[in-house]
């Protein structure tokens, strides 16, 4: 449950209250993410399965995040893989997710 950038999606909120069906932290999430983004993200939209799984995920990882479009356009399983590792997009991500990077380099070794 890695996602493309080496953040774990089963630590996300959102993939959280999706696996436990809960209305409740739905509820706390979109309100927090709201403020945080200056976005209208109510509780329905708080719904994901995982970067890299089949099935729902959210309006930013579906569609608007560049790093997700990139590693599937390239066909990988991960940014670990990419020859163009670290590139500016995940260098915005290990900003604030220095584990990301770690997870990411631990890949790579493998």
């Amino acid at each position: 449950m890695i996602a493309y950038c080496g953040l774990d999606c089963e630590k996300c909120e959102a993939f959280i209250a999706t696996k436990n069906n809960d209305n409740h932290l739905r509820a706390k999430v979109s309100e927090e993410w709201a403020k945080l983004y200056n976005a209208p993200i109510m509780p329905e939209h708080i719904n994901c399965t995982g970067c890299r799984s089949e099935g729902i995920k959210t309006y930013y990882c579906e569609q608007m995040c560049e790093i997700r479009k990139c590693a599937i356009g390239k066909s990988l399983e991960s940014c670990a893989t990419c020859d163009t590792f670290p590139c500016s997009h995940l260098n915005e991500v290990f900003k604030f997710a220095l584990h990301a990077r770690d997870t990411l380099e631990s890949m790579r070794k493998r």
